[in-house]
């Protein structure tokens, strides 16, 4: 018997079609200062997309703000005249949560760009939302902190844009997802009103709002301040790069590592097609005759990291690792990671396009989720390479394609979507760390039952009752999931023909 979803407030989707530019623009330029409103079609197709560029939207206006006066002014007139907003950083996220709405304001935080204030005796840090993620660390380095979270494109990324995604890395194995990280979170509600979520304590009274707000995409208030935590830099950290001449052996190390009561500061894993690709651009001295390689760090102090080290060695010998390397130097440590970092570049170097996937599984199902990859690429006729964030079991399967091609777009999604099946149906989820945006819409309805996306509806409606924050990302209506076919059936998915049943 199919459930028959509630109306939660908020639930419907809402049409924009009768609002009229020209109303909006002359609304928002009353008050906002000359340089900050843009509506004109060449100034605003640099942000018709974020790092998804499949998806496509160019807004009916943008906002560059300097002040959080100013925001609270672009929000508070957009909630009267019932004018959608999506809150933009840097634009380097994945899954389409900065997506423009066609009859919305596009509210970039790109000029919030300052450190506020850094203290080294309670280490932390202020930030504006517009600041680097890798710039916070570069401030604190003198003081011999950083901020742990490091995604691949900390480079670019923004720590508002991290807050909405709750943006991981290959350290967060030991030092958390930027949840972890977090403090305190300065917004704006679409009202206008000005909220705070944490504070500088280590604990607040009542309900933990922080972490409702971290990773919420935008959805419940625009960032305007953010507090993090910084970390003291570890006396010595050391690389080891193991390979292993099967995909499974390699998964089932990462299990046997954490099983072992190991925390590396780092687990990542590469199959053969990765490390080649990543090896001819970067020059990391990867082993290519592996299948698969682990890359292992550990951290602390000399006699910390000896010990850790001489641990994971046993480890990897007794699940048939072929080759161990321990890093010499720094040089030869940051050269094992230049190559995971550079995975992604190296991937754009193989293809005209790819498509980066994000699914969380349980680490003893790595073997299991790599072999149907492979049988995936025969069925869509195309290439994936691997990179896992393995010890956490989070996976980035990069699809090759070519969109000139007719159809490759088409199959590069219908592969993803079953990875992302298939990573729910092995007792995982539809992300680790990019968010699901307008990406990852459908396979919500494969994860939550109908009861639980009426509650996430709930919450959206009691920070935005008229659905005016990024609407249509994250939570599909039932509508949607009527048309995705994947409406719970006596409260069970659908099952993956990946697994077995008995």
């Amino acid at each position: 018997m199919m459930e028959i979803e509630a109306q939660a407030p908020g639930v419907q989707e809402r049409d924009f079609s009768a609002l009229d530019k020209a109303r909006v623009v002359e609304a928002l330029a009353r008050v906002l200062p000359v340089g900050v409103l843009m509506f004109e079609n060449e100034d605003l197709r640099p942000y018709e997309c974020d790092g998804l560029a499949a998806y496509r939207s160019v807004p009916m206006a943008v906002v560059l703000p300097t002040t959080e006066e100013q925001v609270v002014a672009v929000l508070r007139t957009c909630s009267e005249l019932g004018v959608p907003v999506v809150a933009r950083g840097a634009g380097t996220g994945l899954s389409g949560g900065a997506l423009p709405h066609p009859q919305g304001v596009l509210l970039s935080l790109a000029r919030f760009n300052r450190i506020v204030h850094l203290d080294p005796h309670a280490r932390t840090a202020v930030v504006q939302p517009g600041v680097r993620n890798l710039a916070i660390s570069e401030a604190a380095a003198p003081h011999g902190l950083y901020y742990a979270p490091d995604p691949s494109s900390q480079i670019a990324c923004t720590i508002g844009g991290n807050v909405a995604e709750n943006a991981g890395g290959v350290h967060c194995l030991k030092y958390g997802l930027t949840v972890h990280n977090l403090m305190r979170v300065r917004g704006v509600t679409i009202e206008g009103e000005v909220v705070e979520f944490g504070n500088h304590a280590l604990d607040a009274p009542g309900y933990d709002l922080l972490a409702l707000m971290t990773g919420s995409e935008g959805m419940l208030a625009v960032v305007t301040e953010v507090t993090v935590r910084l970390t003291p830099k570890p006396q010595l950290a050391q690389c080891v790069l193991a390979a292993f001449d099967d995909v499974i052996r390699a998964g089932d190390a990462v299990a046997a590592i954490i099983a072992a009561g190991i925390i590396p500061a780092g687990l990542e894993m590469m199959d053969q097609p990765a490390t080649a690709a990543v090896e001819e651009f970067v020059h990391a001295g990867y082993p290519l005759d592996a299948k698969a390689i682990l890359l292992c760090e550990s951290d602390g102090t000399p006699e910390e990291v000896a010990e850790e080290i001489a641990r994971v060695r046993e480890v990897l010998e007794r699940s048939g690792a072929t080759e161990i390397r321990v890093s010499r130097d720094e040089a030869e440590r940051m050269r094992f990671w230049a190559g995971r970092k550079a995975a992604f570049p190296a991937a754009g170097r193989m293809s005209p396009d790819y498509y980066c996937m994000d699914g969380t599984i349980p680490r003893k199902r790595l073997g299991e989720m790599l072999s149907a990859i492979q049988r995936m690429e025969t069925e869509y006729g195309l290439r994936c390479i691997n990179v896992f964030h393995a010890g956490d079991g989070n996976l980035h399967p990069l699809i090759l394609f070519d969109a000139n091609q007719a159809g490759e777009m088409e199959r590069a999604e219908a592969f993803g979507a079953e990875i992302l099946e298939l990573s729910v149906a092995l007792g995982g989820t539809i992300t680790g760390e990019h968010g699901v945006g307008i990406e990852k819409i459908n396979q919500m309805c494969s994860q939550f039952s109908v009861a639980e996306r009426t509650q996430f509806f709930r919450v959206k409606a009691a920070f935005d009752p008229a659905g005016l924050l990024n609407p249509g990302k994250a939570i599909p209506t039932l509508h949607r999931c009527a048309e995705y076919g994947r409406l719970h059936v006596s409260g069970g998915a659908v099952p993956h023909p990946d697994i077995p049943r008995f």
